[in-house]
């Protein structure tokens, strides 16, 4: 069989037929990995049978998203048959392999692996599988899996837990990578117990395993006693960063010292665990939390064997962790002199007007974009979008000079937009620290007849977006020239159109509409599309609704977005 293919959404070549998706098969299912591994098409077929849509498949690393051992745990790559064709070409088969659906269930399959060619002279891998006819391993083959462990094993899960636990900065997702690499490999149930910047104690997540299926019981969890300071009970004793301790229900029997070990004591009979390891979760500073880990549909107790690799996981975990809480505590700060650097929109008689900005997903430092509004000398209104090129202080500081220079050159004179840009732009390319920018700068006026006015200039920022009352949308395009700071003399222009009553006027920056994987255009026909659906939205909450709906998930920039809704002709 001859297969070439292109990139996600793209044609395919198989056998002389041309196909824009891959063809469903009656019982195997089939997807596209490209030569990282990551999956670049999928088919129906293998949709219904993981129990997962595309959107949660393409762009994913097949590997770390879908194969696991016999026991549900995530598979070390060194152990991964089906990666061979990737890394040494040729074709592969075989069967008796695992992959977990989206409901948590493992499936066992039988696959073929064979290179591909995808379109721009890349390669990949064409898998097909079909699910076997033996399900997942019977609860007493799982009750065996940590006592059978070798040592290899051991050292190869102690890997992955290394290199799956540091690969978020999410402190959620840390979480849930961690509940999924010890069940139900090592225990049944898993509870994390973290310890607040506070100085309080939150039950974090309570798991179990049962049937095959992962459970999360968040009647469980939630807020703790605080932690006693002389309490010798293994949870205290954890949270205050002594050694890891072997528990069972007959530890928690006696009369309770505190409200911890009240709370032990329910644990225990709700449970039903017959056996546990209580670990410290220590992070590079201070004791971050404890992890436990129980059984109670396992028959074998916990081992001081056992206790030592619970141990090691958990000062992994917490290496992990207190990483992602300094990831947050700075993100935190970064996102609060963000917001303090943008300004209050002024109260305009006629106009609704709304802002909204979103702080990069995946990054801890302030940007550049900013949006502005004030009232001019002659009561006209200046609406401003800008960005700053950079993400880090430097582009922080460089946008606060930007945004106060144009204020004070707007509100200097009754000049035009592209006049005042203009001197910006000279300010700009004075400034010692190298700045460049984008930014649009209008001007909104009333007409004779009671009628608005947008008169605007476009230094090399995306077009504002016009949105008539009945859905009808254009880019304002006109008006465009270079960014500033790049020290090139240039005439600018302004563009000038009358604004329809009840129209909306969307001003926004690339973090909008920018993609890695897709266009520029697609990105703006997306946001046209949407803003047209939401033409009759309020004002108030249209700006979050468009950056919850138009905004990439691939895109890791901040978003300003200024929308302005016109009145009704008096």
């Amino acid at each position: 069989m001859n297969v070439s293919a292109g990139d996600a959404g793209a044609s395919w070549t198989v056998d002389g037929m041309r196909l824009r998706r891959l063809p469903d098969l009656s019982d195997a299912g089939a997807y596209v990995v490209d030569d990282r591994g990551q999956i670049v098409e999928v088919s129906a077929q293998a949709e219904l049978l993981l129990g997962r849509p595309a959107e949660e498949l393409l762009g994913r690393d097949a590997h770390d998203l879908l194969h696991r051992g016999k026991y549900g745990e995530p598979l070390p790559r060194s152990r991964c048959t089906m990666r061979q064709p990737l890394i040494v070409g040729g074709s592969a088969q075989g069967e008796g392999e695992w992959f977990e659906r989206g409901d948590g269930l493992l499936m066992r399959i039988a696959w073929l692996v064979t290179p591909c060619r995808l379109d721009g002279g890349g390669t990949g891998a064409l898998v097909l599988f079909h699910e076997s006819p033996s399900s997942a391993p019977a609860p007493h083959e799982t009750a065996g899996a940590a006592a059978s462990m070798s040592q290899l094993d051991r050292l190869a899960l102690l890997a992955e837990t290394t290199t799956t636990l540091t690969a978020s900065l999410d402190v959620n997702e840390t979480l849930r990578q961690l509940v999924r690499l010890v069940l139900p490999l090592l225990a049944d149930w898993v509870v994390v117990d973290l310890l607040t910047e506070e100085g309080g104690v939150s039950r974090a997540a309570v798991a179990h395993f049962e049937n095959g299926l992962l459970t999360y019981r968040d009647d469980l969890e939630g807020p703790m006693p605080p932690v006693p300071q002389e309490s010798p009970m293994p949870l205290s004793r954890a949270l205050r960063g002594v050694t890891a301790t072997l528990v069972s229900p007959e530890t928690y029997q006696g009369l309770p010292d505190s409200g911890i070990a009240v709370a032990q004591q329910e644990l225990f009979r709700v449970t039903g665990m017959h056996s546990a390891c209580i670990a410290p979760i220590r992070g590079v500073r201070e004791v971050v939390g404890a992890l436990t880990l129980g059984r109670s549909g396992q028959p074998a107790a916990f081992t001081a064997a056992d206790l030592l690799l619970v141990e090691d996981i958990a000062r992994r975990a917490g290496l992990a962790l207190d990483n992602a809480r300094l990831y947050e505590r700075q993100r935190r700060v970064a996102e609060t002199m963000q917001r303090h650097l943008l300004p209050q929109l002024p109260s305009v008689p006629g106009l609704e007007m709304s802002a909204s900005y979103r702080p990069a997903p995946r990054a801890s430092q302030v940007g550049g974009d900013w949006y502005d509004s004030f009232v001019l000398p002659d009561g006209a209104t200046a609406l401003v979008i800008g960005d700053v090129v950079g993400h880090d202080l430097d582009a922080a500081a460089g946008m606060a000079q930007v945004c106060n220079m144009l204020r004070a050159y707007a509100g200097a004179g009754q000049d035009p937009p592209s006049v005042i840009v203009d001197r910006l732009d000279q300010a700009v390319a004075r400034m010692a620290q190298s700045t460049m920018a984008t930014a649009v700068l209008a001007r909104l006026e009333r007409r004779q007849d009671g009628g608005w006015r947008l008169i605007w200039t476009n230094a090399g920022h995306p077009p504002p977006l016009l949105v008539e009352r009945d859905g009808r949308t254009r880019f304002l395009e006109e008006g465009t020239d270079l960014l500033l700071g790049t020290g090139i003399p240039t005439v600018r222009i302004d563009a000038t159109t009358d604004l329809p009553p009840r129209s909306t006027l969307v001003l926004y920056t690339d973090g909008l509409i920018e993609s890695p994987t897709r266009t520029l255009d697609e990105g703006m026909s997306r946001l046209s599309r949407y803003a047209a659906s939401l033409a009759q939205r309020p004002v108030a909450s249209l700006g979050d609704v468009l950056i919850d709906q138009v905004r990439p998930a691939d895109n890791d920039d901040d978003v300003a977005l200024l929308t302005v809704r016109i009145p009704d002709q008096p």
